[in-house]
């Protein structure tokens, strides 16, 4: 495999990278990320050979960039002045899934290694820029136009931050902007703190900072933000519809585990303008 130079909780890309990869060699694939299978190939080209090479586990994963990703044509179909922030962006060709109009500006924003792979391996597009930077340092975002709305995209990258973190960020965006739309991705207290323990967590030296049990809770952080819904994961109709036979009764088993069905949320909120 290519030699990254990524560390720590960068390198966690790779895992979800590759399930995006396999996603495409399905005869009907969910996400269908042509991109990630180029990507993959060239970062490790015998990445399907080996031992477990093919298995479709990660397909949860998918799934996750699938809500994220219909959300957002959603948000973007109604606000075609939006401000994107991909946050915590990885090696993602989300700009070219959603190939969003001219009018929207697109930030993908992660650590400057990360940030470098993406040049190397990813075209680039008009409108989109690339910022290098720690997310949860804001300085990032005096780099970014004011006055329209804003769509945060924060897939696979809260739990990776502390809860204060957490907190700076999403307050700090609704402030920056009139009005918007904030998508994350949470796991609960026990898996935040049983991290240390996780087999691949640990593969790649990493561990989760912060859990929230009732994510929703996180609007009252901001008399602007509100709530507004979740899409399911590991129970997703699509996962159950489009993996394959064997997968789909190995998440069928696992979401008889308690707290495994909600193990991970992908939760959606919206703030507005502050009424006269």
């Amino acid at each position: 495999m290519t030699d990254t130079g990524l560390l720590g909780v960068q390198k966690t890309l790779t895992p979800v990278l590759k399930a995006k990869a396999l996603d495409n060699l399905l005869p009907a694939p969910i996400l269908g990320d042509a991109y990630a299978e180029r990507v993959m190939r060239r970062l490790d080209p015998g990445y399907d050979r080996r031992g477990f090479g093919r298995s479709q586990m990660g397909l949860a994963a998918v799934v996750r960039s699938l809500a994220h990703d219909d959300w957002a044509r959603s948000f973007l179909s109604d606000h075609p002045d939006t401000v994107v922030l991909h946050l915590g962006c990885g090696l993602d060709a989300r700009v070219h899934r959603i190939d969003p109009p001219a009018t929207v500006d697109w930030y993908d924003v992660d650590y400057p290694a990360v940030i470098e792979l993406r040049r190397r391996f990813l075209p680039p597009r008009d409108h989109c820029t690339l910022v290098g930077a720690d997310v949860t340092d804001l300085t990032w975002l005096d780099r970014v136009p004011r006055g329209r709305p804003a769509l945060m995209i924060a897939e696979g990258l809260v739990p990776y931050l502390t809860e204060k973190d957490v907190h700076r960020l999403l307050t700090g965006v609704v402030d920056a902007f009139p009005t918007g739309q904030i998508q994350i991705d949470t796991v609960p207290v026990w898996a935040w703190r049983t991290s240390k323990w996780d087999p691949t967590l640990r593969k790649y030296d990493a561990r989760f900072h912060c859990g929230f049990d009732v994510p929703a809770e996180l609007a009252a952080w901001h008399p602007r933000l509100e709530y507004v819904d979740e899409a399911p994961m590991y129970d997703a109709p699509i996962l159950r519809a489009k993996a394959p036979a064997r997968i789909r009764c190995l998440y069928r088993v696992m979401n008889l585990v308690p707290g495994m069905k909600r193990s991970t949320r992908i939760v959606r909120f919206r703030f507005r303008e502050t009424p006269a």
